[in-house]
């Protein structure tokens, strides 16, 4: 089997289980168009700028959210000496088990080609998943990843972890694992999350308290230094995703600049 192949393949079980856990926020499916569709803000400062922000939507989100709901206007404000990219990465291209492919070839590889030297992804719900399971894939293509209330698995991987004392004690799979297990793969690549490297980007975690999926949130924090795991009040919802946002900004090895400040 071919490496894309089986890429493609081992999202099957995981994208069947994220479309049931979010199946409430459904609506009319969306075509998966080649290249993805991308907002792009550019940053206003006097220097060139050499680092992209890169946000992944949740399942059935629209990617103009982001700026409604005051995300890329929180970059500004702050001076954040970045780009940002807002990709309409919604559920479809999960079912179809292109999302791994499609951000590299229409986000990451030209992004690169555009001479941006750090790329930071930015995911909510599935867009963390998503983030991730890039990540794993592609070792050294981003530079950092932050996941807000990230969809991490079907209730049954969670409760194995979680049964096994906690990510630092489950002892995961060895050797290749069946192509339907990719959310035990991607707890298995959590296990070294804590670490750094050049094919370990950062990885910061943050979620509502009441978050639907605060189980698996609580299992990944765990494993993280505390500098990178935020909490707030709230739920699976855009109020507890800005608050986040905001109090993540404040820390995040951001490049900054006062010429970038925009109201």
């Amino acid at each position: 089997m071919t490496p894309h192949l089986r890429r493609r393949t081992l999202l099957a079980g995981a994208v069947a289980g994220a479309a049931a856990a979010l199946a409430g926020c459904a609506l009319i499916p969306r075509p998966t168009v080649v290249p993805m569709q991308i907002i792009r803000d550019t940053a206003s400062c006097a220097a060139p700028v050499d680092t992209l922000v890169v946000f992944l939507p949740g399942a059935y989100s629209l990617p103009k959210e982001f700026v409604d709901e005051g995300m890329l206007r929180a970059l500004r404000t702050r001076g954040i000496a970045a780009d940002a990219w807002i990709v309409d990465a919604h559920i479809g291209y999960y079912e179809e088990r292109t999302i791994i492919d499609r951000l590299q070839a229409d986000v990451i590889e030209p992004a690169r080609a555009h001479g941006y030297r750090r790329i930071w992804l930015v995911g909510i719900s599935v867009g963390g998943f998503g983030a991730m399971i890039h990540a794993r894939a592609h070792p050294g293509a981003v530079d950092g990843i932050v996941v807000l209330a990230p969809y991490l698995g079907q209730r049954s991987v969670v409760d194995e972890v979680r049964q096994a004392g906690g990510l630092r004690a489950w002892k995961a799979p060895e050797g290749e694992l069946p192509l339907d297990q990719m959310e035990r793969t991607l707890w298995r690549w959590l296990q070294g999350a804590a670490e750094r490297g050049a094919e370990r980007p950062p990885l910061y975690l943050g979620y509502g308290r009441s978050d639907r999926f605060v189980d698996a949130h609580e299992l990944l924090a765990a494993a993280l230094p505390p500098s990178h795991v935020y909490t707030v009040p709230g739920g699976h919802d855009w109020a507890p995703w800005r608050m986040l946002w905001n109090q993540m900004l404040e820390a995040l090895p951001l490049p900054r600049d006062p010429s970038c400040v925009r109201a």
